[in-house]
């Protein structure tokens, strides 16, 4: 397999999280997505991706996945242990319901290509774009933790072992707390993130930060 990254992406973080809780292993393809000239917004890589997103996974049979949900659940049906998703309906689509309140909700708002737009279409400068942020971390894992909150069971998100709740949560919470928010005002996301920091999975794959 082969996957379509870069390093300071926490979707990318996601599914690099889940090959290593899997024991599986894709070469790393670099993409650039910072700036107007970045490799993502070049169409080299489009017609690889159209949206100019990473990650992008090419398995071993020559299938492109795009989307980091899409590309942790099928690293999870090739490789079913350790599961990532709950034994009952109800704990799975709670599980999703987590992961895209991350992805969908918080994360596409905050991608380099929106402060890009809102900076060339609004002229935003750079602490209005952060601002922007901000205002829309906050908002969501505010959501998230009251998510979390009414549902949890055990040490993780959602059950006693670290699942694709955990997986989506991770690096969105580095991300928030790169940026000034201390997590404790989320004492649940806290606890889950203190214990997710011990697991050599999630530690070492974590998003870089941006230089």
């Amino acid at each position: 397999m082969k996957l379509y990254q870069n390093e300071i992406s926490s979707a990318t973080s996601r599914v690099r999280i889940a090959l290593a809780l899997k024991g599986l292993t894709a070469k790393a393809l670099p993409v650039s997505i910072l700036g107007e000239e970045a490799e993502s917004r070049q169409d080299g890589y489009r017609s690889v991706n159209p949206q100019g997103l990473v990650p992008a996974l090419l398995t071993d049979s020559g299938a492109l996945i795009t989307q980091s949900l899409a590309i942790v659940e099928y690293l999870d049906e090739i490789q079913p242990e350790p599961p990532l998703m709950p034994e009952t309906a109800e704990d799975r689509a709670q599980a999703r319901s987590i992961a895209l309140a991350i992805a969908a909700e918080i994360h596409a708002l905050l991608p380099p290509r929106i402060g890009l737009h809102l900076k060339t279409a609004f002229q935003a400068d750079g602490d209005a774009i952060a601002a922007w942020s901000r205002h829309w971390i906050g908002e969501g894992m505010g959501a998230v933790e009251r998510m979390i909150a009414g549902s949890r069971k055990g040490a993780f998100a959602i059950g006693d072992q670290p699942g694709i709740a955990d997986i989506f949560l991770f690096p969105q919470a580095i991300s928030a707390r790169r940026q000034g928010f201390d997590l404790v005002q989320w004492p649940n996301i806290a606890e889950i993130v203190a214990k997710l920091e011990t697991i050599p999975a999630f530690q070492e794959n974590a998003p870089a930060p941006r230089k």
